[in-house]
């Protein structure tokens, strides 16, 4: 029987939301892949939210959809935003504004186990030049959020209207983005005739798998969504994500509640820590790579990834099991990582 999503599509319908994709993206079976025998006969597919077209593609334009709509219905002319060197979020705010004819203010900050020249030249940063958008780089020791409010104070005193876009794209009203994206996958599922079991994502700042969860909660499927936590440990990525799902339900059905058994964290791919390489993400990468001709990111993407892999290897699951992984995108990202490949 296929889902019933009349109550998620008239709770989205109330916010405003300004149209980036081309359209549903695709979900395709990892044919080869699938076929190999040690993932015990699983079935793997991918949710192509790479192929987003806009500024190279990925996660965050889905966000960006509900955060453009709040800031455009309050008359914004610039947007202000931060992240790290290579934030993916901050790439594709700038592409927004750019389509959109808004300024735009990139606020980065350093990272804490990077500072090759790659890290700090390559990949996104690149990309935020090319968009137009003024390009702040904080010292160490420089808080983004305290820097950002005082941009924006400025920016007042000179008659603009900043608009602050969170951090990710994460606040619960961008984390709509992916309620809607429960949907459509929900949708894509019932035409292909399948249920998938478990939708893994990467959870960095949570609003990706807080936005899948209240969406497959709204409508009541009994999918299990995983998140593997790629920046905060898993207590912590935990509670947030049951912080932020409670929100972005408390938007789309107050009287909806949230079962915390639902919240599923794993923490065992972040590694030393957020943006640092680890062995399960370089092989994940490079198995996705050579076997699909498909390329995820060594952030977001390539750990959580490498965590599906392990529970699959593990017989996590039984044979004939459908599988769904959440491509995030974030490919401008693997030139940034240019040694931590090569090595």
């Amino acid at each position: 029987m296929p889902h019933d999503l009349s109550h998620l599509d008239a709770a989205l319908a109330t916010y405003p939301r300004v149209a980036l994709l081309e359209g549903p993206t695709p979900i395709q079976k990892l044919q080869r892949l699938s076929r190999l025998p040690e993932l015990n006969g699983c079935n793997i597919y991918v949710k192509r939210d790479d192929l987003t077209g806009l500024g190279g593609g990925g996660n965050k334009l889905r966000k960006l959809e509900f955060l453009l709509g709040e800031a455009l219905a309050a008359g914004a002319d610039t947007l202000v935003t931060w992240g790290g060197f290579q934030s993916n979020h901050a790439r594709l705010t700038a592409a927004v504004a750019a389509q959109q004819g808004l300024a735009c203010e990139l606020i980065l900050t350093p990272s804490a186990v990077r500072s090759d020249d790659d890290f700090c030249h390559n990949g996104n940063v690149v990309l935020d030049a090319l968009f137009g958008a003024s390009i702040h780089r904080l010292p160490r020791g420089v808080a983004p959020d305290t820097f950002a409010a005082e941009r924006v104070d400025r920016l007042k005193q000179q008659g603009r209207k900043p608009f602050v876009m969170p951090l990710g794209g994460s606040s619960p009203r961008g984390s709509l983005g992916y309620a809607a994206c429960a949907g459509e996958i929900l949708r894509q599922a019932d035409t292909l005739g399948i249920r998938f079991e478990q939708i893994t994502v990467p959870n960095g700042s949570a609003g990706t798998h807080s936005g899948l969860l209240a969406g497959v909660t709204l409508a009541q499927a009994p999918t299990t969504i995983l998140g593997y936590s790629v920046l905060a440990t898993e207590e912590q990525a935990s509670a947030l994500t049951v912080e932020k799902t409670g929100q972005v339900l408390q938007l789309l059905s107050p009287s909806t509640a949230l079962a915390e058994a639902s919240i599923k964290v794993d923490g065992s791919q972040r590694g030393e820590a957020y943006g640092a390489p680890t062995e399960a993400m370089l092989e994940a990468v490079r198995l996705l790579a050579s076997q699909e001709g498909l390329l995820t990111d060594p952030v977001y993407g390539g750990k959580a990834f490498a965590g599906l892999l392990a529970a699959v290897r593990r017989g996590d699951f039984p044979a004939g099991s459908n599988l769904l992984f959440v491509m995030t995108g974030g490919l401008p990202g693997i030139f940034a990582y240019r040694s931590a490949f090569d090595g």
